[in-house]
């Protein structure tokens, strides 16, 4: 059972969500909704979450603070921003806060909300495709120095690639007949030799540097 807050400040979006969880998805729980970060730190008071659902635009304390607070005194708990708030400021802020994942509400069914709850339980990040060309013009600015390795093998550019199109790693792993692990395994090397440390940083540079194309 995932045991899931909801942080959103409009009744009749958290109301959905727990009637289509409840629907078809009983392994999802909600043990918590929230119309602002008080109620939230106070449900944490004494109700335990694996993951929180958390919208950025709220009344008192916005989500960008609330996923920093989260971090600092719950490291543990899986942070899933879901907004129609999406410019790169907002992904930038959000994802310096050390998010897991952001979907927008303007393009994200219920499907896909329990793909990314699901592939972040897993303990991987999950960023909805129509956010993949926000985080391009977030990293484009940010420059790094001329002597990065980008020597790559057929199979890091083919991972690249799969992660381009907005693939996760159990996907790529199916497509390429490997274990997770082995993706995983990959994908750190390719963060050595770009000097990074996440996905989305690896298409931008990829893209940039000209190692794949649009």
């Amino acid at each position: 059972m995932i045991k899931i807050i909801v942080v959103d400040d409009h009744k009749l979006f958290r109301m959905g969500l727990i009637a289509a969880f409840k629907a078809d998805y009983p392994e999802i729980n909600i043990v918590g909704v929230a119309d602002c970060g008080k109620v939230l730190f106070d449900i944490l008071a004494s109700t335990s979450a694996d993951i929180i659902l958390l919208d950025i635009m709220l009344p008192d304390i916005n989500g960008i603070e609330i996923a920093g607070r989260l971090r600092k005194f719950y490291p543990d708990i899986k942070i899933l921003a879901i907004s129609a708030e999406k410019s790169s400021e907002i992904v930038l802020s959000m994802i310096n806060a050390g998010i897991n994942g952001f979907i927008s509400k303007e393009n994200a069914d219920i499907e896909e909300l329990t793909k990314a709850i699901k592939t972040i339980m897993d303990g991987f990040e999950y960023f909805g495709r129509d956010i993949a060309p926000i985080i391009y013009s977030v990293y484009v600015a940010k420059k790094k120095s001329t002597d990065i390795t980008t020597e790559f093998t057929d199979r890091e550019r083919e991972i690249i690639i799969y992660c381009r199109d907005g693939l996760i790693c159990k996907e790529i792993a199916d497509k390429m007949n490997l274990s997770i692990n082995t993706i995983n395994t990959h994908k750190k090397r390719i963060f050595q030799k770009l000097g990074i440390n996440t996905s989305m940083e690896m298409v931008r540079f990829s893209l940039e540097m000209g190692i794949i194309k649009d």
